[in-house]
C-alpha cells in the first residue's frame, strides 16, 4: 500500500475539522478524495503531507509513519502536494520554476535543466520554456504547479483542485496528462470538484463531508450513494433521486 491514513483528526479550536479519517490509496492508482466546499479536504491533504500537525491518527507511507514528520522529509520520501492558490516564482521564467524543484533530485545544474525540460514536456510546456511565470494564464500556472511538483521525481502526488478555473478544453488537456502521470510510475490522490474528471479518472473515491469519510467505493458506486446525494443536495434531493415521497414534514414546509 503507498499511502495508509488511519483515523486522522484535526481540531481547530472546538471544530473538528477532520474526524477520526481513514483511506488507502494503492500503488500506481488514481485515488480522489471528493466533497461540498468546507468538508474539510484540504485540511486533511495538509495533514497527510505535514503542513498540519494532527490531534490524532497516523499516516503511513509505503510502510513507515510520516506522521508529525517535516514536510522537506516527507517530499524527499516521495510525497508532495500542490496548491488550490497557484503561487510560482513570478520573475522567474517556467523553465527555472520547474529547476527548483528538479535541485531536489539532482545536484549537478546540467541534469537539473534538462530534467525540468523533460518534465515541461511532459504537461504541454515544452514551448513555453523561457516565458516569464508572471505572464502566465491560470491554465498555465495549473501546469506550471504540476511540473513543479513532478520535477521532484514524487511516488504520490497529491493535486488539489488543480482543475479549478480552467474551461471544457482545458479540463480535457489536464486530465490526459494526469492519466500520463499515472502512467510515467506516479500514484495520485486528488481533491476535484469537477465531477466529469473525477469519474473519468478515478480508480477509487472517498467522500468527505463534516469532516468525515461518509461512503467510498469505485465511481459508479459514489454516484448512486444517498450519503453522498444527501451530502451535496440536500435531504429533498436525495428522496426525489431515490424515487421516494417527501416526508410529511418536507411536505408540510411546502404547504
Amino acid at each position: 500500500m503507498m499511502l495508509k491514513v488511519d483515523g486522522l483528526t484535526k481540531i481547530f479550536g472546538g471544530l473538528k475539522a477532520v474526524d477520526s479519517a481513514s483511506l488507502e490509496v494503492a500503488e500506481g492508482r488514481i485515488v480522489a478524495l471528493i466533497g461540498p466546499n468546507g468538508a474539510g479536504k484540504t485540511t486533511l491533504f495538509a495533514c497527510i503531507a505535514g503542513f498540519q500537525p494532527v490531534n490524532a491518527g497516523q499516516v503511513v507511507f509505503q510502510g513507515q509513519d510520516i506522521t508529525g514528520r517535516p514536510v522537506h522529509e516527507i517530499a524527499r520520501q516521495g510525497m508532495v502536494r500542490t496548491f488550490q492558490i497557484t503561487q510560482p516564482f513570478a520573475k522567474l521564467t517556467v523553465h527555472e520554476n520547474i529547476a527548483v524543484g528538479a535541485y531536489q533530485k539532482f545536484t549537478d545544474s546540467a541534469q537539473a535543466w534538462a530534467h525540468a525540460r523533460r518534465i515541461a514536456e511532459q504537461v504541454g510546456m515544452g514551448h513555453m520554456l523561457e516565458q516569464p511565470a508572471s505572464e502566465l494564464t491560470v491554465a498555465g500556472r495549473k501546469r506550471l504547479e504540476l511540473a513543479r511538483t513532478l520535477a521532484t521525481s514524487p511516488k504520490l502526488l497529491l493535486l488539489d483542485e488543480v482543475m479549478a478555473g480552467l474551461n471544457p478544453q482545458e479540463i480535457v488537456e489536464i486530465i490526459g496528462i494526469i492519466r500520463k502521470i499515472r502512467d510515467s510510475g506516479v500514484t495520485v490522490l486528488l481533491i476535484e470538484h469537477v465531477m466529469h474528471a473525477v469519474m473519468s479518472l478515478s480508480d477509487h473515491i472517498y467522500v468527505l463531508s463534516y469532516g468525515k469519510i461518509i461512503a467510498q467505493g469505485q465511481p459508479q458506486e459514489i454516484v448512486t450513494n444517498r450519503a453522498v446525494v444527501e451530502a451535496y443536495l440536500g435531504r429533498g434531493a436525495a428522496d426525489q433521486m431515490a424515487g421516494m415521497q417527501p416526508t410529511s414534514a418536507a411536505g408540510a414546509s411546502h404547504a
